[in-house]
């Protein structure tokens, strides 16, 4: 297999075969991310994928069972290109459960509902989407390059083709100004979709990137731990959607998990216990990874 650059991957990919099929991000203009900066966005060769795919095949054996396809948003490839790359890994790794992609709703909403159907009937599992926050506002100012109807759209859309989703909320990612906005109208958003995950990460600024620079510069209020806690509590409690929420994130100050909306009572009891710990046991705001 080859690589280019710096390849992410969720945390629940861990133990995924990574194949690139993208290199970087087509949107690459979100001001809180630090991935992909200084990269040109492409599509590798398809021809070079199933080459890797096979490598891939004589490296692990027949016996993988997930798969991971990075780089950003590698939903924008062409249909019948990801539809030969989701056929030849399922002939190569008959054991596969799941091969998952990054698609946020900008590129999603670029698929028909007809496109991604055929994703799913050709081995298609479920899509890894950084909504970040529900509410309009907090959107424009992360330069998400979607709103929060968008975000729906793109949701149902991979929902009614049968497809996982797992949406990722941006703790923190309105600041102290606008904490209850992007609270509420995540939670709006999130209940309109029900996605199958939720997956929460708490918003740490990163050196090189424009939000970093306005906290720097006194123009961005970074979240308190308290606050951060605050902040997820009144998520989950707007939440009304039956999906599994994780905070599998180290950034996070509440490692909250949970399926909703049967195990709510006890999230919030644990954040609520989590509010009783003095902020200086938490770590620094500023300190931290995304």
């Amino acid at each position: 297999m080859r690589y280019e650059g710096t390849v992410y991957r969720p945390p629940s990919e861990a133990n995924s075969v990574l194949i690139q099929c993208t290199i970087g991000c087509p949107h690459n203009r979100c001001t809180f991310c630090p991935m992909y900066k200084g990269t040109q966005f492409r599509i590798r060769p398809v021809a070079d994928i199933l080459e890797d795919l096979r490598s891939a095949r004589e490296y692990y054996g027949d016996g993988v069972k997930t798969m991971f396809l990075p780089d950003g948003n590698t939903i924008l490839m062409k249909t019948d290109q990801l539809i030969v790359i989701l056929e030849e890994a399922r002939r190569l790794f008959p054991r596969l459960e799941r091969i998952t992609v990054y698609g946020s709703a900008r590129y999603i909403n670029l698929k028909t509902s007809a496109d991604l159907v055929r994703l799913k009937a050709a081995g298609l599992n479920r899509i890894h989407s950084g909504m970040e926050s529900g509410d309009d506002g907090v959107l424009a100012m992360l330069q998400k390059g979607a709103t929060a109807g968008e975000i729906v759209e793109a949701g149902l859309k991979v929902k009614q083709a049968g497809i996982e989703l797992s949406e990722y909320v941006l703790i923190g990612a309105g600041g102290l100004h606008h904490s209850r906005e992007h609270a509420l109208g995540s939670a709006a958003v999130l209940n309109s979709i029900e996605p199958d995950f939720i997956r929460v990460r708490t918003l740490v600024p990163i050196p090189g990137t424009p939000l970093y620079e306005d906290y720097r510069q006194g123009k961005f209020t970074l979240l308190t731990p308290h606050q951060a806690l605050e902040e997820t509590k009144l998520l989950i409690g707007a939440l009304t959607c039956r999906s599994m929420f994780y905070s599998d994130h180290y950034s996070n100050y509440a490692y909250v998990n949970g399926r909703l909306p049967d195990d709510k009572p006890v999230m919030l009891q644990t954040v609520d216990k989590l509010l009783q710990i003095p902020e200086s046991e938490f770590r620094p705001p500023a300190e931290g990874s995304l």
